[in-house]
């Protein structure tokens, strides 16, 4: 059985950082992208970031230069640090994965239709 579990979400002030962690079980986390997706109450989900079984990252326009995300295979868990959070990063954040697909393209990634397993989520709130 696929799992995603996040954790790390919080309450922070503008200028504040976070470090969200998702842990993965039940499928062959080294071969599949991550991704972590976010949703503000009443408003669609927002990719935020991705990161290929290689390593390599794509972030959101709104994520970049802010939000790192890493993985770590040996602990089939991927991480999002966030920085210098601003109060429209407050939302729910979700890891996702898509256990059918190797090698996605960067516009699979951010499909967020090509995710089969998605996490519970984890609320992110930056307030004054």
């Amino acid at each position: 059985e696929v799992q995603l579990v996040e954790s790390g979400g919080g309450l922070v002030q503008p200028g504040g950082s976070l470090r969200l962690s998702c842990a993965a079980s039940g499928f062959a986390f080294g071969n599949h992208a991550m991704t972590w997706v976010r949703q503000v109450s009443g408003k669609g989900p927002e990719w935020v970031s991705s990161i290929n079984s290689g390593g390599i990252t794509y972030y959101a326009d709104s994520a970049k230069g802010r939000f790192t995300i890493s993985r770590d295979d040996a602990e089939n868990t991927v991480y999002l640090q966030m920085n210098s959070l601003k109060p429209e990063d407050t939302a729910v954040y979700y890891c996702a994965a898509d256990v059918t697909t190797l090698g996605p393209t960067e516009a699979t990634m951010k499909n967020l239709q090509s995710y089969d397993y998605w996490g519970q989520g984890t609320q992110v709130t930056v307030f004054s």
